[in-house]
């Protein structure tokens, strides 16, 4: 059953049947703390209902798991936008092609689960766009191009639905992924807050987060909004992929470890 779970979870089996083994870089961990300064506690509640879960299947297979943002409503088709990143429909962090026959759900601020639909794509800045059909946000995000320094990275973990919050600022630091427009922040984050928002603590969205072990990179809503315009000007779906070359999205791998007092990890081979 173990063993099952793992496999329809998209995860490695470990080789040996040993319980005191750990699985790392899985989408099931969290991030942040729920001890929050009053100022970011009362953005995280604002925020949560906006806030959703994303998941994509191949075949009852999980391939991705990440965070998303309601950006709006659109009334005439009673559908949500959702903003994510769009590893959660490519098939690697390096290619420029997207996973055959998906399935994509979404998991609610209520924790009800709906089919998504890809309804954008760019495979340049990693972003792509969801709609769910008959489901309204109270709340949707606010993109704005007035970064803060102090900053706030939420997230959403798929199958338990828990809102997560990490508190940092904004750095200089340059991104190793290859996109110049990439800023970082000192939020830390785990693989589950892909593609969600980082905001100011006013509640607007000041950018969407990616991953990394050294600084938290992330796109910046001017950005953003230049490839949601793009989109709504209905120019083809992943549009300016001719015109600059795809960055690099690395993310790593699922690997089991044995838990030590050290933060270093002895990595152990894993089954193919």
């Amino acid at each position: 059953m173990i063993n099952d779970q793992l496999k329809s979870d998209g995860y490695p089996l470990p080789v040996y049947a040993d319980g005191g083994m750990r699985l790392e870089a899985n989408f099931e961990e969290k991030f942040g703390t729920d001890i929050l300064s009053e100022p970011a506690r009362r953005i995280t509640l604002k925020m949560s209902r906006s806030v959703v879960a994303l998941a994509s299947f191949n075949v009852n297979r999980r391939h991705f798991a990440c965070t998303g943002v309601c950006i709006e409503f659109d009334g005439s088709t009673s559908t949500t936008r959702v903003l994510t990143s769009a590893s959660l429909v490519r098939t690697s962090g390096d290619e420029n092609e997207i996973v055959d026959n998906l399935e994509i759900k979404v998991c609610l601020p209520s924790e009800l689960c709906i089919i998504g639909k890809l309804e954008k794509y760019d495979f340049c800045y990693n972003v792509a766009v969801i709609s769910i059909p008959m489901f309204r946000s109270n709340r949707p995000a606010i993109l704005v191009d007035a970064p803060q320094p102090e900053v706030l990275a939420l997230g959403r973990v798929f199958k338990s639905g828990k809102i997560m919050a990490a508190e940092g600022s904004v750095t200089g630091e340059r991104c190793k992924f290859g996109c110049k427009e990439l800023k970082i922040s000192t939020c830390k984050i785990t693989k589950a807050g892909i593609g969600g928002p980082i905001v100011d603590f006013k509640g607007n969205v000041v950018g969407m987060n990616f991953y990394d072990t050294e600084g938290t990179p992330y796109l910046p809503s001017k950005i953003i909004m230049k490839v949601l315009r793009s989109f709504d000007a209905e120019r083809p779906v992943a549009a300016g992929i001719t015109k600059k070359p795809i960055s690099r999205w690395p993310l790593p791998k699922p690997y089991w470890y044995y838990p030590s007092g050290h933060r270093h990890r002895t990595v152990v081979r894993l089954n193919q």
